[in-house]
């Protein structure tokens, strides 16, 4: 359960709406998530964060797809269940496969393993990867 109500559109300021307007016009959808719902309770931070998410996640030296399964990996490792449940389904649409999936599950988990155990072992990094 959300912490905040979740503004809806019908309910929604002149301002957050046009925020909404944009999120539903630039994914190509008639609805807006709850995330979104839940940071209209603050309609400059909506509107930064989501002008943050367009700017970033566009197109650019990165493939989409590339990108979105990089956010993916890192709500995985946040433990952010909500981002890793929508950036898992923006993947899937750009065309992330099960298989695409499970590997990419595979590094973020070995990552993980490798990353804990280098912290805790604390080796001098090598002048070759510097």
């Amino acid at each position: 359960m959300a912490l905040v109500k979740l503004i809806e559109y019908a309910e929604a300021s002149p301002e957050v709406r046009s925020v909404y307007d944009d999120i539903m016009k630039t994914r190509g959808v008639d609805w807006i998530n709850n995330f979104w719902k839940a940071l209209a309770h603050d309609p400059r931070e909506l509107r930064r964060v989501w002008a943050n998410v367009k700017q970033v996640m566009a197109p650019g030296a990165l493939d989409p797809l590339v990108k979105e399964m990089i956010y993916v990996a890192v709500s995985a490792t946040n433990g952010c269940e909500y981002c890793t449940y929508s950036h898992t389904a923006a993947a899937r649409k750009k065309g992330m496969t099960e298989p695409m999936f499970m590997e990419l599950m595979a590094v973020v988990g070995l990552a993980n393993e490798t990353n804990r155990l280098a912290n805790g072992l604390r080796p001098e990094v090598d002048p070759q990867f510097r």
